[in-house]
């Protein structure tokens, strides 16, 4: 049911009226509108919901929180390169790897030669750029398949990695590295048994998702797009700051914010401006959805496949520093296996197989299902054997699901 005001009405009220008062109260129509996107929400508040009662309360309690954010922290900023490169129609197999040689170099310089922490950080960094041209020069320029450049790639910076450790571990880093990964933010404006900054934190988080949606909403009603009804939508904006805050009293009453996180946020931040808001964004979009509509429209396919490359090497640089901080050490077989999460969380959060569909945010709840459901399969104590059916079969649906949503829409 649509409820809207006589056009008069509209124009004299203006933007602002609208936003109250246009908009369907159908919550069906409103989850089918976009089945993909919504879908993953339902899926991961259900999953939150069923290793809660499975783990008697114990997967929601403070430390297991912060254990979470912690653990999977750098399985996250590749799960954001890694839907960036899906929607364009790429895929990244060597980013496990990178993580290692980027851990190992910064290792190398740190520990062996002594220099300071932030050299590491730094180096790594650079590192990660350096791999992402080489497979932005391959894939962009020569023509060659993502997937098997980066597979190349997988082979070649795990064995540059087993060179730079000499096949050894090296550890322990500096107090400074390892609160990179392992640091938390606590006591800066006080709290009674609760850190009161984290708290705040979260309010603004909230205060800037209802500011955003808003704003949002009022240019969709002004370009006369299908919204929610306003309370509705006040309803999902109380949904969204009840579990932020619900987290934010959690990590509070543990060990305060940790540093990871807010990197976490700001990357977040960052790439959905870039995804939604700037030309980069939309060309990568229109590469992904149709490849020769975009060579025809002018878009400069080889620069932005060549950016998306580069883009990924510089997180997976990143996750490098935040894997080994976690780890405190470098070790040859790190990053084993970590494509394969980074994939399965872009999937998993909406990404389409075929490119030209996903969400950051969308990638970064795909990663947290992921997380959820390893974390609190371990609570239970289920074997790791188990543990790996378990999340190929949810990945396989997720593709499935996919495939099936693309059928439907198609079929209309």
């Amino acid at each position: 049911m649509t409820a809207t005001k006589p056009p008069e009405t509209q124009e004299s009220g203006g933007a602002s009226a609208a936003a109250l008062h246009t908009g369907t109260s159908d919550p069906r129509t409103l989850l089918m509108r976009n089945l993909r996107q919504s879908g993953i929400y339902v899926a991961f508040v259900v999953i939150v919901g069923l290793f809660a009662i499975l783990t008697d309360g114990v997967s929601l309690s403070p430390g297991n929180i912060t254990n979470i954010v912690l653990q999977y922290s750098y399985i996250l900023v590749l799960a954001i390169g890694m839907v960036i490169l899906i929607i364009g129609g790429h895929i990244d197999l060597s980013v496990g790897s990178v993580v290692a040689l980027t851990g190992a170099v910064s290792a190398v310089l740190v520990i062996q030669q002594g220099l300071p922490w932030w050299v590491g950080v730094v180096a790594a960094l650079a590192v990660g750029l350096a791999v992402g041209a080489w497979h932005g020069f391959w894939v962009a320029y020569i023509g060659m398949p993502a997937f098997i450049v980066t597979l190349a790639g997988m082979l070649l910076f795990r064995g540059l990695t087993l060179q730079v450790l000499d096949n050894i571990s090296l550890s322990p880093f500096p107090a400074e590295y390892q609160k990179v990964a392992n640091g938390f933010l606590n006591g800066l404006i006080g709290g009674q048994g609760y850190d009161a900054f984290t708290l705040l934190i979260g309010g603004i988080a909230v205060a800037g998702f209802a500011i955003s949606g808003y704003r949002t909403r009022t240019a969709r009603i002004n370009y006369q797009q299908s919204v929610e009804s306003f309370p509705l939508f006040v309803l999902r904006v109380l949904l969204v700051g009840a579990v932020v805050m619900y987290f934010a009293w959690q990590l509070a009453h543990a060990r305060g914010l940790p540093i990871v996180l807010i990197i976490l946020a700001v990357l977040v931040l960052i790439y959905g401006m870039v995804t939604r808001r700037t030309v980069f964004g939309r060309q990568v979009y229109a590469i992904g959805g149709n490849l020769s509509a975009a060579q025809l429209s002018g878009v400069k396919v080889k620069q932005v496949n060549f950016w998306m490359f580069v883009n990924m090497g510089f997180l997976a640089g990143l996750a490098g520093v935040i894997y080994s901080s976690r780890s405190n050490g470098a070790q040859p077989a790190a990053g084993n296996m970590f494509e394969l999460d980074a994939i399965a969380a872009a999937f998993i959060g909406g990404a389409a197989v075929a490119g030209g569909v996903g969400t950051v945010v969308g990638a970064m709840v795909g990663g947290l299902i992921m997380a959820v459901m390893s974390n609190g399969m371990q609570l239970m104590g289920i074997d790791q054997s188990v543990q790996s059916v378990i999340k190929g079969l949810v990945l396989l649906f997720a593709v499935a699901f996919d495939i099936y949503n693309k059928r439907r829409v198609g079929n209309r």
